[in-house]
């Protein structure tokens, strides 16, 4: 299992406490200092079942810089999302945990956790 975090973020804080609580075995990635490549976001939106714009973080000033509500939604646009998620880490919402059985979840909240925790192969 590993979770992406930014260690200022109240919300990843708190899944590491969860994690820390349950004893789960995790790997943590500090994903702003360890950026995702394209293919490993790619990766994880499979994992997780979504797009990425269902994972951006529309409110950062990046996100309004870039234009990022403007942005189509749909299929053909799905390439340019993913570059930008790569060139701007800070857009990926957080923290995400990929689970053992191989999906992922955005684990903002304390169910969500306990729901990767629950994922086993």
């Amino acid at each position: 299992m590993e979770i992406w975090i930014n260690p200022a973020c109240s919300k990843c804080r708190g899944a590491l406490e969860l994690l820390d609580a349950e004893g789960a075995r995790y790997t943590v990635r500090r994903y702003l200092e360890d950026v995702p490549s394209e293919e490993e976001i790619r990766g994880v939106l499979e994992r997780l079942g979504l797009e990425p714009w269902e994972i951006t973080r529309t409110q950062e000033p990046v996100a309004k810089e870039l234009g990022l509500k403007e942005w189509a939604r749909e299929p053909a646009a799905r390439e340019r999302w993913i570059a930008a998620l790569a060139r701007h880490p800070k857009l990926i919402q957080r923290p995400i945990i990929t689970a053992e059985d191989g999906t992922a979840v955005v684990a903002r909240t304390p169910e969500a956790v306990r729901d990767a925790l629950g994922r086993v192969p």
